[in-house]
């Protein structure tokens, strides 16, 4: 393909890797919190995913317990938190 560089093999690599992560923590959450109809609509929304746009609005907004910025830093932080 003549168009197809490095660079865009490694963004779209990574465009790839973002919505992944945040449809699995979506589909995580609604699945843990018994939330049936997100879960479905989260498995449905696939090709309209762009960016992860749909998983990260149910997570901060309607998920039963909001995702919140502490939490995300408590995944990433080398320390245990209690």
């Amino acid at each position: 393909m003549e168009g197809f560089t490095p660079q865009l093999f490694i963004a779209l690599l990574f465009v790839t890797i973002w919505q992944l992560f945040w449809k699995g923590v979506a589909l995580w959450r609604a699945a843990g919190s018994h939330q049936k109809k997100w879960f479905i609509a989260l498995i449905i929304l696939i090709p309209l995913n762009d960016l992860g746009l749909v998983p990260i609005v149910y997570l901060f907004f309607f998920a039963k317990h909001p995702l919140t910025l502490h939490e995300m830093t408590k995944w990433f932080s080398k320390k245990k938190h209690n």
